[in-house]
């Protein structure tokens, strides 16, 4: 798979821009391969490409071969910078099938007053691993679920609520992989995005915008 060469790399295409002039000691190596951008072997030039917001630099068949191995390549890709971070594109994690669910409790969260509480309810089952998974055929295990977490509902807590319907339907909430808590291979994990599970744990201060934040580095905005 190699940008532009049918619809899905296509919309990609726009993101990235082939670099003619280089200036010396700006991203001379190459983040993926950690090679030069501009060889000094003139048999072994490789297009170096930026891109279009971050303004980071590459070689073009690292870039590909990072996108050939993404698990829904023929479906969807996207590119994140490996040094910013930044989404170009709509990324989808791996996160097995399942569901999320929310109600309202006449409840407070600690230190939110006579406000309402925002339950989310994640249900996972274990399975089968599929190809988009560190061991295709085994076996992966859903410990803990049901998942309960907590929001307030105000008008942020009603933001973060919205862009974490987007992550799991992206399947960006949890992932399968090494568990760092237990040791324990092919286990359903959060993937890097905070939730609060403790109903009587007062949250702390900026929980929701690092929640935010952290939804923004997978590229749900």
């Amino acid at each position: 798979m190699f940008l532009g060469v049918n619809s899905v790399s296509e919309k990609l295409s726009c993101y990235v821009q082939i670099v003619d002039d280089f200036w010396p000691g700006l991203d001379m190596l190459c983040p993926f391969c950690q090679n030069p951008l501009i060889s000094s072997n003139k048999s072994n030039k490789s297009l170096v490409v930026a891109l279009s917001i971050c303004q980071h630099r590459m070689h073009l068949t690292c870039l590909n071969s990072i996108l050939n191995n993404q698990p829904y390549s023929n479906q969807w890709m996207y590119i994140q910078c490996p040094i910013c971070m930044k989404v170009y594109g709509e990324k989808r994690g791996n996160q097995p099938p399942g569901a999320m669910k929310w109600t309202y409790l006449n409840r407070s969260l600690p230190g939110y007053g006579s406000t309402r509480t925002i339950q989310i309810t994640y249900e996972i089952s274990s399975g089968i691993q599929g190809e988009e998974h560190p061991h295709p055929g085994r076996p992966y295990y859903a410990l803990g679920f049901p998942r309960i977490c907590y929001l307030p509902d105000t008008e942020k807590g009603r933001r973060v609520l919205s862009l974490l319907s987007k992550a799991f339907e992206r399947r960006l909430v949890f992932t399968v992989r090494l568990s760092i808590t237990t040791g324990n291979e092919d286990v359903v994990a959060w993937n890097g995005i905070i939730h609060k599970t403790d109903f009587d744990t007062r949250m702390h201060h900026g929980f929701l915008d690092e929640c935010i934040e952290q939804l923004s580095a997978h590229g749900v905005v």
